[in-house]
């Protein structure tokens, strides 16, 4: 069975993608910072693995360093990138992201080129689709973040410059790439460590907020986007093609509502807050800051690309959204 490199591996889109790809018969061999991290990212897929799916394995490589990569990548016949940094407030210093994520995806891509690994799969991001100088409109494959506009976040910028890096390499080395580009990526954790896209509705289940901002963005099932990684690397037609991964777009109160319906009792914000407030509440708040540039624009992408090319049929947001909170509330991460 082919042996295909992960790197990343204990992250939450990256963990379903493995158990996707391991399901399929792909062996995986998955990248980690640190190998004490190895047991549960085994602990995370086990309980899904089918009879017949392929053997995980685990190995350490870092996306700020160059060793182990070579070694990491020798015998792969594919290499699926999912490592990057994904804050929720956006750091004081935008290095903290541009570094690993940029300098990382060329370091890795650099390695899969020399060890005679040709295909690719990057996980980027909606962001590096997403350009703030049109909003409201539909957003498709061929947009691109302008990374120079003022109201371009820390992680945009990381994302886009990351993606565009990847796109100069493969055509510089030969790869044949493929882009899976997510929205907010949704639904249930593999484990406990799901890191800050989860955070979101964490928040809301808390109601932490009186009200909420008025703006929203597009949303995805994690198990949609691990699907599309395992397809982009089962059909060639896919390679030197980006695809959106997103079902739709939702605002942050018909969040707020879905999960009123389904949690009464908790105190989850329905109404939606004057834009001023907002921009007052922002000078206290890292988190709140960080939505500025989106405040009063529900972002959308299409994925007709991804529908017609890929076969995709998409989970929708709001079971996508309760997805998450069902798995959040039963293992008791937001009180009862």
């Amino acid at each position: 069975m082919d042996v295909v490199l992960l790197t990343g591996a204990s992250g939450f889109i990256a963990k379903h993608v493995a158990l996707r790809l391991l399901n399929a018969g792909y062996n995986v061999r998955g990248t980690l910072r640190r190998l004490d991290r190895a047991a549960e990212v085994q602990a995370a897929v086990q309980p899904y693995l089918t009879e017949s799916a392929g053997r995980l394995s685990l190995v350490q490589a870092d996306l700020e360093s160059d060793a182990g990569w070579a070694e990491a990548m020798s015998g792969a016949a594919a290499l699926v990138h999912t490592a990057s940094p994904f804050p929720i407030a956006q750091p004081k210093d935008p290095a903290v992201l541009l570094r690993p994520a940029v300098e990382g995806t060329e370091r890795v891509l650099k390695a899969a080129a020399a060890a005679g690994v040709t295909r690719v799969v990057l996980t980027s991001s909606t962001v590096a689709v997403l350009n703030g100088s049109k909003p409201d409109t539909l957003h498709d494959e061929a947009d691109w973040c302008d990374v120079h506009l003022p109201s371009t976040t820390p992680y945009a910028r990381s994302k886009t410059l990351a993606e565009r890096a990847a796109w100069e390499i493969a055509r510089a080395r030969g790869l044949k790439l493929t882009t899976i580009n997510p929205g907010l990526v949704l639904g249930p954790p593999l484990d406990e460590h799901y890191g800050a896209s989860l955070g979101l509705v964490e928040r809301l289940l808390r109601g932490k907020d009186p009200m909420l901002p008025a703006m929203g963005f597009p949303v995805v099932d994690v198990r949609d986007v691990a699907e599309m990684h395992l397809r982009a690397l089962q059909r060639p037609a896919t390679e030197g093609r980006r695809y959106l991964a997103a079902s739709g777009s939702m605002a942050f109160v018909d969040m707020g509502r879905t999960l009123k319906a389904a949690y009464p009792t908790r105190r989850i914000p329905t109404r939606e807050a004057p834009n001023a407030l907002v921009r007052f509440l922002a000078l206290f708040d890292p988190e709140i800051r960080s939505i500025l540039p989106r405040l009063g624009h529900l972002e959308r992408v299409s994925n007709a690309r991804a529908v017609s090319e890929m076969g995709m049929e998409f989970i929708a947001p709001k079971a996508a959204l309760l997805a998450a909170a069902d798995w959040l509330v039963r293992h008791g991460r937001v009180g009862a």
